[in-house]
């Protein structure tokens, strides 16, 4: 298999939807959504990547959704329902946020009362009748296990009553919550009409939206609800065993994420049609599909349910090459990024090179040793995505200030200094000049922000994550002109 982006030596920005400039708390699909993208035309990008649109839940994550299948209610633009005559200017100034930091919390107690405003001066038209009708085989279980979820609290589903509890018997009295399906039915409705004018608008502009999918589903979501005969489940429907990663030296007790794995073998005898359907769902919403710990489907690491720590777990053979023929049956033409960091053995190198999928590549890492695989200078393909860092890396200005004499030494060699440069702008230049098809920046690194101002996310920390937010006041004639200097090599290529 070859799998190529259509373009060669081109540029983006990662900028997760949350962190636009809003006045309700949070970015949204509203102006600022359009004025980003204006931005990445005039610096020249190809791409925008963003973090998955799913809701989120309890720690905030993208990565641990309560829904993979349907998108986050809080980027629903509130203007918009407005300029739609669903929210009055009143209501709008009682959402008004200007919180320089993502408040979940606030906006979890108080987002949802202005959308059931919105929703009761909703008429159903033809258009949403014709989409939920389309979305039937994901949308009806949706809808009935956020309803539930309301009615119990948002307590976990694996803790409801034997009726809502089991799929079977939820389904057989969804019509008596019909009528309250209908504003998660709406939510849904809005989110996705309005992406759809994003990513069109982006198009039009020659821009490719980057999605993220995360390999596994929160236990707590509709996803292993709907379907538990998909997960590693026992009679109860309690996890047999867990993801997360081993012990190494910079976590001695490992990574215990929780998530359930998956019956791979049931998954395999059925055609992979779960996966089909939801890879499916993704291409619909991006241009480019970033697969998340791609290492994964080669081999993954299983932890016994209730243990306290990793250190137990031990490697299993994962569905490798044979998920991906049945994908690329069934989506020819996907273009599709691995994540294949972190510990990468021969079994992935393997598979990342039978599916021709390209993988990453992160500067950040490349400094600890002079044949390090993420040197710009030795790289053996240009099949690949590079990165200055991602959202669970340092912002790189900060990286440099605390690399030690060794790695520092070793920045200095291998990074060219321009006179009047950043150093920062010095790594981003040493990307751009690399021969990967596509360079990657996040938008902290163009700003040249530090941890303490621009971190998104600490793994392993469970609090104070995917909070930032871009200040409004970004889009200035130099940044574009910084932006577009150091692109430059990448700017005039033919696609």
């Amino acid at each position: 298999m070859n799998r190529n982006f259509g373009f060669t030596h081109k540029s983006g920005i990662l900028l997760p939807t949350s962190c636009l400039p809003s006045k309700y708390g949070i970015g949204s699909f509203g102006k600022e959504a359009y004025n980003f993208i204006d931005f990445l035309s005039l610096t020249g990008q190809k791409c925008w990547q963003v973090l998955p649109l799913n809701p989120t839940s309890y720690g905030d994550s993208p990565y641990q959704s309560p829904a993979s299948w349907a998108g986050n209610p809080y980027y629903i633009d509130l203007d918009t329902l407005y300029s739609d005559g669903l929210l009055s200017k009143e209501e709008l100034k009682e959402a008004l946020d200007s919180s320089v930091k993502v408040d979940y919390g606030k906006l979890f107690e108080t987002r949802y009362d202005i959308l059931r405003k919105a929703y009761c001066r909703f008429e159903k038209t033809k258009e949403f009748k014709s989409f939920v009708k389309k979305n039937a085989s994901w949308l009806d279980d949706y809808a009935l296990f956020m309803v539930l979820k309301v009615s119990y609290g948002f307590a976990p589903w694996f803790t409801w009553s034997d009726e809502h509890k089991y799929i079977k018997s939820a389904r057989a009295i969804k019509e008596k919550y019909d009528d309250e399906c209908d504003f998660w039915r709406f939510l849904q409705f809005e989110f996705f009409s309005q992406w759809k004018k994003i990513k069109s608008y982006a198009n039009k502009k020659g821009i490719l939206i980057i999605g993220d999918m995360p390999i596994y589903v929160a236990h707590d979501s509709v996803d292993v609800w709907s379907a538990p005969e998909q997960f590693l489940l026992d009679a109860d429907l309690m996890p047999t065993s867990v993801a997360g990663c081993p012990p190494d030296s910079f976590c001695e007790d490992g990574q215990l994420w929780g998530n359930p794995l998956y019956r791979w073998e049931y998954m395999r005898e059925d055609g992979f049609s779960w996966w089909k359907r939801r890879v499916g769902a993704a291409l619909e919403l991006y241009d480019i599909l970033r697969i998340d710990h791609f290492r994964g489907f080669a081999s993954f690491y299983s932890i016994p349910y209730g243990d306290v720590n990793a250190k137990r777990g031990e490697w299993i053979v994962g569905p490798g090459v044979e998920l991906f023929r049945a994908i690329t049956v069934t989506f020819p033409k996907a273009k599709i990024i691995a994540e294949d960091l972190g510990f990468i053995t021969d079994d992935v190198r393997e598979l990342l090179a039978s599916t021709g999928i390209p993988g990453m590549k992160v500067l950040q890492f490349a400094f600890s040793s002079d044949e390090s695989e993420y040197l710009p200078r030795n790289f053996t393909t240009k099949s690949c995505v590079v990165y200055t860092g991602s959202h669970d890396s340092d912002c790189t200005k900060s990286r440099i200030k605390e690399m030690s004499d060794e790695v520092k030494a070793r920045f200095d060699k291998e990074c060219p200094h321009i006179k009047g440069r950043s150093r920062t702008y010095d790594a981003i230049a040493l990307i751009m000049n690399s021969i990967a098809d596509l360079a990657i920046v996040p938008m902290q690194d163009y700003l040249e922000l530090e941890n303490a101002e621009g971190r998104m996310n600490v793994p392993s920390v469970a609090e104070g994550n995917w909070q930032w937010r871009l200040k409004k006041n970004y889009r200035t004639e130099s940044l574009i002109k910084k932006i577009r200097s150091v692109c430059h090599s990448r700017l005039y290529e033919k696609r």
